[in-house]
Order: structure tokens, then C-alpha cells, then sequence
């Protein structure tokens, strides 16, 4: 396996980082040999926060026992669970209180990798900087990074970092997919490509509709996102297909199905290698509801998507930008 650099530090980790959302799977032994199939597989980077009200951060550290020094271990803060004001802000209170919590879950005496699930108006950025420098000082945590972030609150915390001397932003997550390059090709991608950041994707097959499952005009699968039934799982969703999958993302689809017809591979191994397939990515983040499907993504990890295809895909996938008329 070619494991990848996680930014510009020394950490490797593994092409993919298995999400532990489990939107659609709600029996806890099951998660837990998903994740421990995983590891077997070779992946060494997995991600969780405080989905399904904190059952994903107790199933991964019931799967981890034994094994953790293998794994690189993300997890987020944003949200607390309990009651009182400070429970949704990103303030120092919230920060010491919520990382206990998670390492008491997780049931381990550290995370790898501690992101800021969400941007806070409401708190200083240096307090929140100034926070998890020190959560780094103490061990508890080993690198630092953020989700959802725009390029320039970014770029003003990698300032604060550096005026302060406080420990940096090493990566972002956000959303990046053949549905969805905007939030990340413009500004972000430039961004991380200049100061050393990676880039973990989420949502790299868009929530199940890159892997050629869920069509335009066809009933979806049943208890699934997409479904109209109900759906279950440690952290479900319910999504509307009608309106996700229009004319120009079902062309994205069927090419993807082509292009997999034509090397013998699944759709959803097609989209993972387009996304791999830029170096700014230090991994796409997978989510699997059961051990067969860490099998569909691993086994196409070791092929590389031809130049004229990826070409095909970013030409199919490219969306109109505004005209400019002076």
C-alpha cells in the first residue's frame, strides 16, 4: 500500500482514512468489525466526533483495543454533549472539557489528530488556537487542524499560529467530490498546496451517489440516505435524491460507470482514484456499513486512473463559473 504524508509533517498515513459516521448501520459489533477489518486491510487513519450523540467514539475505542498505537486517530469538537451555554462554542471551557470526554469514550489517553469540526464567531480565534496549543503541550493531543473552514479563516489562524507561537493547523477536512469541487478547488486547494496543509476529503463518493447505486428516476436502495423509508444507523440521515442527483450530476454518474466498464472497476473505485489522483489529498475519508464494502474500496487502492479518463471526468464534472462582462 502507498501510504501518504499527512501534510507537510512526517506522519504517514494510509490512501484511505475510514469514516466511522455509520449512517446506516446501527448494530455496534458490526461497526466494530467493519473498523477492525479495515486495519487488517492496511488502513492506519480513522475519523470520528461526536456522531450518533458519541456511540461512534466508543465504538472505535472498543475496536482499538489492543491496536492503537497502529493507528493515526482523529476525532472532532464543536458540540458537547449536556446541557448550558457553553456547550456549542469552541471557547477554552468547552475545548478541556470536550477533549476528556472524547478520550474517555475513545478510551484512550490520546488523539492523534484533534480538528475544530466548525468555524465560531462567537469565540476569539486565539483563545481557541491559544487552547489546543496547550492541549498539545500536555500531551493529550498530538497534531491540530479544522473542518468546514474557509481559506481565509485558515490563512488568519496559520497568522495567529505563527505570531504566537503556537502549534499550527496541519490539515483541514472538507467536502470534495465529482459533485462538488467548488468549495475546494479555488481558494482552499491553492491554499493548503502553498503552506503544507493536507486535505482529507469527506464525502468523497458523495454520500453513496458516486458509486452508481442511485440513479436518476429509479427507486433508491432500501434503508439507505437516500431511501424514503426509514433509515438507521449509530448517525442517519435522510436526503432527497430528486434533488441531489439532476441532469449534470447523473452524467457525472454514467461517466464514472463507463469509465469503470471499460477497466474493470467500480464506479465508486473510479471517483476515489480521480480524488487521489491530486497530491494535495492526504485522504479521501470512507465510510463502510459493512466489512465486504472496506474490501470494494481497498481492493482498487493499487490502481491509478489513466491521464485521458481523469481528463474525461474533469471535463464532465466542470461547472460553468459566472460570465464576466467587464
Amino acid at each position: 500500500m502507498n501510504y501518504r504524508k499527512l501534510g507537510r509533517t512526517g506522519v504517514l498515513v494510509s490512501p484511505v482514512c475510514l469514516g466511522t459516521a455509520f449512517r446506516s448501520q446501527e448494530d455496534e459489533d458490526v461497526c466494530v468489525r467493519v473498523i477492525e477489518h479495515a486495519i487488517d486491510r492496511g488502513c492506519n487513519f480513522i475519523d470520528t466526533a461526536l456522531y450518533g450523540e458519541g456511540r461512534s467514539e466508543k465504538v472505535v475505542g472498543r475496536a482499538l483495543k489492543g491496536r492503537r498505537d497502529e493507528i493515526v486517530l482523529t476525532t472532532k469538537i464543536f458540540g458537547t454533549l449536556g446541557e448550558g451555554p457553553n456547550r456549542g462554542r469552541l471557547n477554552r471551557l468547552n475545548l478541556m472539557s470536550g477533549v476528556e470526554a472524547s478520550l474517555q469514550r475513545l478510551e484512550t489517553d490520546y488523539i492523534d489528530l484533534y480538528l475544530l469540526h466548525s468555524f465560531d464567531p462567537h469565540t476569539p480565534l486565539d483563545e481557541t488556537l491559544r487552547a489546543l496549543d496547550d492541549l498539545v503541550r500536555q500531551g493529550k493531543v498530538r497534531y491540530i487542524g479544522c473542518s468546514n473552514f474557509v481559506a481565509w479563516k485558515i490563512m488568519e489562524a496559520l497568522w495567529i499560529s505563527s505570531e504566537q507561537g503556537l502549534a499550527p493547523f496541519v490539515c483541514t477536512q472538507s467536502q470534495f467530490n465529482l459533485l462538488n469541487r467548488f468549495e475546494v478547488e479555488p481558494e482552499l486547494m491553492p491554499l493548503c498546496r502553498e503552506f503544507g496543509l493536507g486535505i482529507m476529503a469527506y464525502s468523497p463518493l458523495a454520500i453513496g451517489l458516486l458509486t452508481g447505486r442511485f440513479r436518476r428516476g429509479q427507486e433508491p436502495p432500501p434503508h439507505t440516505p437516500w431511501s424514503t423509508g426509514e433509515n438507521r444507523g449509530l448517525s442517519p440521515h435522510q436526503y432527497k435524491l430528486d434533488e441531489a442527483l439532476d441532469e449534470f450530476n447523473d452524467r457525472i454518474v454514467q461517466t464514472l460507470v463507463d469509465i469503470g466498464t471499460r477497466h474493470s472497476r467500480a464506479p465508486a473505485q473510479v471517483a476515489i482514484a480521480w480524488i487521489l489522483d491530486h497530491p494535495e489529498i492526504s485522504a479521501p475519508i470512507l465510510g463502510a456499513d459493512l466489512p465486504e464494502h472496506v474490501d470494494e474500496i481497498f481492493d482498487g487502492l493499487e490502481w491509478e486512473l489513466p491521464a485521458e479518463e481523469r481528463q474525461l471526468l474533469d471535463d464532465v464534472s466542470e461547472r460553468p463559473l459566472p460570465r464576466k462582462f467587464a
